[in-house]
């Protein structure tokens, strides 16, 4: 794939600024349009839906993020190595809300630093700064990011999974994996929520009027362990410890959302009973079997996470 720097935004339409205090105004019509989808219960419904209606107009829209925001190997994918799918749940919620305005800067591979620094490969530009979209004029923000911040390479919570899957055949029947990360991955969560805290003061100065919704991970992994049994190389300890590091990367972006006054927006919820090692993914497995990367939401997953937040808007 070439390496092709990624710095535009994504844009339906140009309009001028609006007042700040027209804000919640313009959410509150377009909370409107969005009950119609929530009432539906649509997850199952195309990726592009219909605007419910004319009210659903609102001001511009935001969505940032990292591949699971992306929708990154969900066909078809734009953006360079971004890998950004015109299928992931921002483009659902913009096509349900159908905003004055849609920017997509989400990137596969970003960390929280890529909220407010350039993200490069090898030197090569991928994609500028992504709080760069948000504008004085922006209603909506939605983000999905922290997951990377766990690995030490670009693959983050995969990163974590290939290591615990290696360290299994030195103990089948233990925990291998929680031994040798012992309380490391914590660590950097808590860094993590350290930098998307700071970054969340950055954006509430840039769009002081928007709602900002942090939208958490799905259900990667099953609660019960044994349901992946011949399905993932990683031992059952190991695997229920992954299970409990997700929840506690979700915890975490919990309490950055309380802490800094935007909304957390639950997605394990919708996908559970979906996960990688079910009868009906929405999330891949290590091997996929649709088009999406190992251990990612595949288009059915994008639209449940799409519904997860027209629900929270709704409410």
């Amino acid at each position: 794939m070439p390496r092709t720097p990624d710095t535009a935004a994504t844009t339906t339409a140009n309009t001028p600024r609006r007042p700040r205090s027209a804000g919640r105004r313009q959410w509150a019509a377009a909370v409107a349009g969005a009950l119609v989808t929530a009432v539906l219960g649509a997850v199952t419904a195309p990726a592009h839906a219909t605007a419910p209606d004319a009210r659903s107009a609102s001001g511009k829209y935001v969505a940032l993020g990292d591949s699971y925001a992306a929708g990154a190997g969900v066909p078809a994918s734009s953006g360079g190595l971004c890998l950004r799918s015109d299928h992931n749940y921002g483009h659902v919620v913009a096509a349900a809300l159908a905003p004055s305005a849609y920017a997509d800067r989400t990137c596969a591979a970003a960390k929280v630093s890529a909220l407010t620094t350039a993200q490069t490969d090898a030197g090569i530009l991928v994609n500028g700064p992504q709080l760069d979209a948000v504008t004085p004029d922006t209603s909506l923000v939605t983000l999905t990011i922290g997951g990377n911040n766990l690995g030490t390479s670009d693959l983050g919570f995969v990163d974590v999974v290939a290591t615990c899957s290696a360290l299994a055949v030195t103990n089948p029947l233990g925990s291998p994996c929680r031994a040798h990360y012992k309380d490391t991955l914590s660590r950097r969560l808590d860094a993590a929520a350290t930098q998307l805290s700071a970054a969340l003061q950055r954006l509430r100065a840039k769009a002081p009027a928007a709602r900002v919704l942090i939208v958490g991970y799905p259900s990667v992994l099953p609660d019960d362990a044994k349901q992946c049994l011949g399905k993932m190389t990683i031992t059952t300890g190991d695997l229920t410890y992954l299970r409990s590091v997700l929840g506690e990367l979700n915890d975490k972006l919990t309490g950055v959302a309380a802490a800094s006054g935007v909304t957390y927006v639950d997605t394990m919820g919708v996908t559970k009973g979906h996960d990688s090692c079910s009868s009906s993914p929405w999330i891949e497995g290590l091997l996929p079997l649709k088009p999406a990367l190992p251990l990612h939401p595949n288009a059915a997953g994008e639209r449940a996470m799409a519904q997860a937040v027209l629900t929270a808007l709704a409410a």
